[in-house]
């Protein structure tokens, strides 16, 4: 890709995840003190769309990401012995895909998120700061900010149109958890 290609990506991908982009925004705010991690995520709007529903005292990490009727889309587990930091995202309709911490990175942490299609998508940024993008190849599909919003852990999602909205909520929530764990 050559320096050409890339102001242009650059410049594409301002126009769709900017602040007055095209991209579909969500705002995730976790409650300070809840007992199993509950929160919602919202619209830019500020309309309830998903509840994170946190299963309190479990072995391991898990969550359920359910709609407004409480019916169960997502469910997220940590692996429970595991040399990197894994988190299993399993759907109901019997879809999965598993957040993956690189092994050996110089330059930070990085994920991969491998869907069972076969897919992979690369999580790159700052991950404990909730500053970070999710890149399918080439192409930026997401971005996870706390540059909107100063709120302590809150942040917003944005999320390329007609892309799997729930997918790249689910692997927010746990990169959420990670650097929870780890800050």
């Amino acid at each position: 890709m050559g320096l050409r290609d890339r102001r242009e990506q650059k410049k594409a991908d301002r126009d769709e995840f900017g602040h007055n982009g095209s991209a579909t925004r969500y705002v995730m705010q976790e409650k300070a003190f809840s007992v199993g991690d509950d929160f919602w995520i919202e619209d830019s709007d500020g309309d309830r769309k998903f509840k994170v529903n946190g299963k309190a005292l479990r072995v391991r990490d898990t969550l359920v990401i359910e709609d407004l009727d409480g019916q169960e889309l997502v469910k997220l587990q940590s692996k429970a012995l595991s040399i990197r930091d894994k988190m299993k995202i399993e759907r109901v309709n019997g879809s999965s895909a598993e957040l993956v911490k690189d092994f050996i990175n110089v330059f930070g942490d990085d994920f991969t998120l491998k869907i069972d299609d076969g897919r992979e998508l690369r999580l790159k940024g700052n991950f404990v700061e909730h500053e970070y993008s999710f890149y399918e190849g080439d192409n930026k599909v997401g971005e996870v900010s706390k540059k909107w919003l100063r709120v302590r852990d809150t942040y917003t999602v944005q999320i390329e149109p007609g892309y799997d909205d729930v997918l790249l909520l689910a692997a927010s929530v746990c990169m959420d958890q990670s650097s929870h764990d780890i800050g």
